[in-house]
């Protein structure tokens, strides 16, 4: 029987491409990675108009041509028209799934899947806590067990920090990142807490500087961006995670873990993202970062096995074939 195939098609944004490639594995099909860049004028048009996958992408991108895929996976209002354009070309052969809000009626799409912050709703719409992503439990083992020696000079309980920054919504300033590196290093002193911290591109040079100076005088790892990036591997050592506010991905990812979840809350924001942390905060799941540490327990969201399953259910019954479950138990 012939193996199953998936594309993954998205504009190459590591957030919105992970999100795609979780799902495919957690379907069960290997996906093949198809990274566009919409030609004009399709990307300042709707994804209406169309003429076919190849003639709405730039040069440059992967090429979109037949043997078309039984799935398709896309993210990102710049994979759209090429799903539509394989879906279309494909005559019926391709489930085209699509995460986040196409900006076009789902029904167009075989199926949606979006976070329940977001007010889509339809027949063929699935929703989700949060954000889909990569990790599983056997994806966490392996990085902790590949990179724990570096850290086992950490005492517990060990705090994962996972600083993010500045973005359209939301800003870290100055002043947040000196208190919260400031109550970070008094959890180092005052519980004996090895730190765990990982900033990112946005938090900026001058945010950096501050957390890296707080942080040399207590037990601490701040990630260089040199070699490996820890940052599965600090999900997996991490008794507690203490996560900025401004990505739903990231804290996501940390709360699918089943660790206590701590938030820290930067500047700004939207009413989805306060719908997003309120529905986590009802739900047990996570808490405002004040400086103190506690432990708590709840059953940690499992979104992208649950969606991976519907959609393996469905393809099974589209297709005649038996796609076998990955396994995702640590």
């Amino acid at each position: 029987m012939q193996n199953l195939t998936c594309w993954v098609v998205s504009d190459g944004k590591a957030g919105m491409e992970n999100q795609c490639i979780g799902l495919a594995e957690a379907v069960g099909i290997p996906p093949v990675i198809k990274r566009v860049t919409l030609r004009t004028p399709w990307k300042q048009l709707s994804p209406f108009f169309r003429l076919g996958p190849r003639h709405s992408t730039a040069p440059g991108s992967d090429a979109l041509e037949p043997p078309w895929p039984d799935l398709l996976i896309s993210c990102g209002r710049a994979a759209v028209t090429p799903a539509l354009g394989v879906r279309r070309a494909s005559r019926g052969k391709t489930f085209a799934v699509h995460l986040q809000d196409p900006q076009i009626p789902p029904r167009l799409l075989d199926l949606v899947v979006v976070p329940e912050h977001d007010r889509l709703r339809g027949p063929n719409v699935i929703t989700t806590r949060g954000a889909l992503h990569l990790i599983t439990p056997d994806k966490l083992a392996a990085a902790a067990e590949r990179l724990g020696p570096a850290y086992e000079h950490l005492p517990h309980p060990r705090i994962a920090v996972l600083i993010g920054g500045t973005n359209k919504l939301f800003r870290m300033t100055p002043v947040i990142m000196g208190d919260v590196a400031e109550k970070l290093a008094n959890l180092a002193k005052q519980h004996g807490a090895g730190l765990l911290v990982t900033p990112s591109r946005r938090t900026g040079a001058d945010n950096e500087a501050i957390l890296r100076a707080r942080m040399a005088d207590v037990p601490s790892v701040v990630w260089d961006g040199k070699g490996e990036n820890p940052y599965f591997a600090f999900l997996a050592l991490a008794d507690v995670i203490v996560v900025t506010s401004d990505s739903v991905s990231m804290v996501s990812e940390a709360c699918s873990t089943g660790k206590p979840v701590y938030i820290i809350e930067l500047d700004g924001g939207s009413p989805k993202f306060q719908t997003f942390h309120r529905a986590l905060k009802e739900a047990g799941i996570i808490r405002p970062f004040t400086g103190e540490l506690d432990h708590w327990s709840y059953e940690p969201p499992d979104d992208t096995a649950i969606v991976g399953a519907e959609i393996r259910r469905r393809l099974e019954e589209r297709t005649g074939q038996r796609i076998e479950a990955p396994r995702r138990a640590g």
